[in-house]
């Protein structure tokens, strides 16, 4: 049976984003659509998310029944160190704002994204959901862990004193249409794309890739993030059978979201400059951070509750190449 319906109101709060625009291409598909007003989405320009006054008063005129947190202010590994008050203070009154308010205004159901990074720099591998705060955090993006971990928390403490429905899905490392394809502060996947793009279009000998490319990274394509959202929205209540459980036996409230592969970022670096036959020499500059050794999640409860990832990884960096194409060069190929 769905927990979904039809004709529930859906927020995508930050709808213009990789994980947001993914979510609402989705939801179209499924016949949502802002004409039918049955898809609620908001631009920055006319949605101030960090003024709870703005975010109460939008609530107030819009009604929305379902709300689902995409927006977030993300980045790579420098932009993390480099800006620790920005990813700390703007991504708390981000989700705090619309985690409360929609508590407030009696939205029927909330989902919560977070991200991998919020478990233990040395947990145990693959990670299980329960390994949340079980140690340290990896220092170089610990600011936007930390906010995160709140956000989970927030949604855990209103379900378990006021049983609000709010749920929080854990991804692995995200990638594809409308990524940051900054150089400093972007993702290492959509970097990568760009720096092997550049290269091989100005007839360029070397790239210089960050750190040592020893790290093993999961990645996840964002169309088939999307997919578990809907999925988990429709099917998954923390009480049912089959959901993870804390170390005392109770419910957890949120779950992983990841692939079956893992890759070093090294052999990521090779296989996009092969896709982008790009001939020259791959250097590595060992005085950039490298960041966690390793973070595999651990998939099972998402697979238990009939949900897999369709898109392999060389599909899915086929994929992002074109739509990095499309976005930022202005060009189109076959």
């Amino acid at each position: 049976m769905s927990l979904l319906e039809k004709d529930d109101k859906i927020f995508v709060a930050g709808s213009n984003g990789m994980v947001g625009s993914s979510i609402c291409r989705l939801l179209i598909k499924n016949g949502y659509t802002v004409d039918k007003k049955n898809l609620l989405t908001a631009a920055r320009n006319h949605l101030d998310l960090t003024k709870i006054n703005d975010v109460e008063k939008w609530f107030k005129n819009n009604n929305p029944q379902i709300v689902i947190i995409a927006a977030a202010k993300v980045g790579g590994i420098m932009a993390n160190m480099n800006k620790p008050v920005d990813f700390l203070l703007e991504n708390l009154k981000i989700q705090n704002n619309l985690i409360e308010t929609s508590w407030k205004f009696g939205v029927k159901r909330l989902v919560f994204l977070g991200s991998s990074c919020i478990y233990p720099k040395f947990s145990n591998q693959p990670i299980k959901e329960n390994y949340l705060l079980s140690s340290s955090l990896e220092k170089t993006n610990q600011w936007y862990a930390i906010s995160k971990i709140a956000g989970l928390k927030l949604c855990e403490a209103l379900k378990k004193q006021h049983g609000f429905d709010a749920i929080s899905l854990m991804p692995t490392n995200l990638y594809g249409p409308k990524d940051n394809y900054d150089l400093h502060e972007g993702h290492v996947m959509a970097a990568l794309i760009r720096k092997f793009y550049e290269a091989k279009t100005k007839n360029e000998n070397e790239v210089l890739c960050w750190g040592s490319g020893k790290p093993l990274r999961e990645f996840l394509y964002v169309d088939d993030f999307a997919e578990a959202i809907l999925h988990l929205l429709k099917y998954w209540s923390p009480n049912q059978n089959n959901s993870p459980l804390d170390e005392n036996g109770g419910p957890l409230n949120w779950i992983n979201v990841g692939s079956d592969f893992e890759i070093s970022i090294k052999d990521l670096a090779y296989k996009i400059s092969g896709i982008m036959n790009f001939k020259g020499k791959i250097l590595w500059d060992k005085e950039k951070p490298d960041g966690t050794a390793r973070k595999k999640l651990d998939t099972t409860y998402i697979n238990n509750l009939n949900w897999k990832p369709k898109t392999n990884l060389d599909q899915g960096i086929k994929k992002t190449i074109i739509s990095y194409k499309r976005e930022h060069i202005n060009e189109s190929i076959k």
